[in-house]
Formats: C-alpha cells, structure tokens, sequence
C-alpha cells in the first residue's frame, strides 16, 4: 500500500470515527425521536450549513459567505440570532475540524494559536458584551465585508509575483508575541460583533506579514476560531444567556452536518495547492461582498463606517504587503542561535 493511499485509509477512518461519535452524542442526549425533530423541523438550516461547514473548515473564511445571505435574506433570520449561531455551531464544526486536522498531521503553527487565542478570550468578551449593543448591526456587517474585500485585493496582488514562503513562523520572539496577542484581541472583537473574524484577520497577517504559507495559515486559522468560538459560545451561553430558541433548535439541527462537512473541508483544503486556496478565498470574498450589499440597508450610517473602515484596512494591508519583517541574515542568525 502506498503512503498517499494509507494516508488517504487514515483521513477516512478520522472522519468517520468523529462523525459517529457526534452523531452517538447527539442521538443519545436529544433522543432519536426528538433529535431527528429539530432536524426535519429546520431542515433548511442544516442544508445550508452542508455547504456553510465545508467552506467554514477549508478556508479562513467561515461559513458566514454562505450562512449570513441565507438566514438574513431568504429565512429572514435576525443578524443577531444568526451571530449567536454562528458562534454556537462553530464551536462544533470547526472543533470536528480541528480534531481531524491534528489527527491526520496537517501542519499548524502552533504558537500563533496559543497566543492568538489568549489575545481573542478577551476580544470574542468585550465585542460581545460591550461592543455589539452599541453598534448597529448592519454596520458592523459592511464593515467586516470592506475589511474582506481589501484583503482579497492584497491577497490577489501578493500572488502575482514571486515570494518567500515558509512553513513556519521564520522568528519568534517577544514582538511576534505583542503582535499575536493584539491580532487575536481584535480578531476575538470581530467575532463577537458577526461570528466570526479572527480566523481571517490572522490569515491575513500570516500570509501578508510574515509570509506563511496559504497551506499552514488555513489550518492555524481553523483551529484559531475554534477555540474562540467555544469561548464565544460559553459567553452567549453562561454569561449573557442569549442561547435561546429558536436558535438553539437551528443548533440541533445543524450538528449533524457540520461535524461531516468541516472535517472534510479540512482535510480536502490540504490536498490543494496554495494558489488553488487563495483563489477560493478570494472568489468567497466576492459572494461575500455580492450578497451583503444585497441583503444590507445601505443607510448613511452604513456608508460612513464602510468607509471609515476601507481607509483603516486599506492602510493596513498596504503596510503589510510593503513591510520586510525580516531579511535572510537576520533569520540564519536567530535560527543558528536556536
């Protein structure tokens, strides 16, 4: 047997293995009659998280380019519930998704999570508990899709020329770590004002910044807001008791689907080249953008944070994409002295 084939018995038999033990969780807590319930009564939630947690675990993304059209538009669903859920059931898909990752050896970047996640325990708070009430919701949301689109600019001019790329954090030192813990405060604001954010903000500084590979920064990403959707998750549950129906009836339906769907996204985004990922995301970002201006009011309010927001994102990419963090005598020197 071959070790693309091996590795291929290996993927499936994880997949599998996390699937029957949700789904074992799922039927024996709920109860067959009443578990297959929440699924038939909401079965338009759990189709459109079919496709919502394959995007959710193969990119830095989220679910929420497919999810947030759906349940706003077409389910009439309220920006806020739709939040609560997206944090709520990320918080078992990019979970199933992460375990599948570490299980089958796909390579992280493991201090970008750690002090990623330290930073995004307090952001995923204050968004949620200090920041969402004051903001209307709409802008929040173009917002979050301006910071998109000026990322997928960058991202679509970074990849038209040549460039380093590493596997790892080429230096790690007590800047990396201030950097780390600020990104993963403002990303953890991001997610507990729509959902999600923290997982495509670090992508962005991974690749943009430092130069990590599309192929490494996806599934730091993923793991990254799985551990801030759980945080998330906790708060809307325990302290701000927002887990309420109906959403919790979308949850139990979609469960089943998403422990399926993120895995299998994960593992598929590993067995594409890094350009074939860039090129999806940014296609995603343009969904992304198509359907928040058709699903959003455009008040003046909205125009003037959209805008506020292009000029702050737009700044800061370009001084990402012009920025050398690092130059190579700098990185042989630090490594030998490892």
């Amino acid at each position: 047997m071959t070790a693309r084939l091996k590795r291929s018995v290996s993927q499936r038999k994880v997949l599998i293995s996390i699937a029957l033990i949700v789904w074992t969780m799922w039927l024996t807590l709920l109860g067959a009659q009443e578990a297959f319930s929440y699924l038939v009564s909401n079965w338009e939630i759990a189709l459109t998280m079919v496709f919502g947690s394959a995007i959710a675990g193969g990119t830095s993304l989220g679910g929420g380019a497919v999810a947030f059209p759906v349940f706003t538009k077409i389910l009439h669903i309220s920006p806020s519930d739709a939040k609560i859920f997206s944090l709520a059931i990320q918080s078992v898909g990019m979970t199933a998704a992460s375990v599948a990752i570490l299980l089958t050896g796909i390579k992280i970047e493991l201090r970008v999570i750690f002090w990623g996640s330290l930073g995004g325990f307090l952001g995923v708070f204050m968004g949620s508990g200090f920041l969402a009430p004051l903001v209307p919701p709409d802008a929040i949301k173009m917002s979050f899709t301006v910071m998109l689109t000026s990322f997928a600019i960058t991202l679509l001019k970074l990849n038209q020329q040549p460039r380093e790329l590493y596997t790892a954090m080429p230096v790690w030192t007590v800047k990396e770590q201030r950097i780390w813990l600020i990104a993963g405060f403002l990303g953890g604001i991001m997610s507990g004002l729509v959902g999600s954010g923290i997982d495509i903000l670090a992508f962005s500084i991974m690749v943009v910044l430092f130069g990590l590979c599309e192929k490494v920064a996806t599934p730091t990403s993923v793991i990254l807001m799985a551990i801030n959707a759980m945080a998330g998750f906790f708060l809307q549950v325990f302290v701000f008791q927002d887990f309420i129906e109906p959403v919790r009836s979308y949850w139990f339906a979609a469960i089943p689907v998403v422990v399926v769907g993120a895995p299998l996204g994960a593992i598929c985004c590993n067995l594409l080249r890094r350009e074939t990922i860039a090129n999806i995301l940014i296609g995603l970002i343009c969904i992304e953008v198509i359907s928040s201006l058709v699903v959003i009011n455009l008040t003046s309010m909205v125009m003037y944070s959209s805008l506020i927001a292009l000029v702050i994102f737009s700044c800061l990419n370009y001084w990402m994409y012009r920025t050398k963090m690092y130059n190579q005598n700098e990185i042989r020197i630090r490594t030998y002295a490892k």
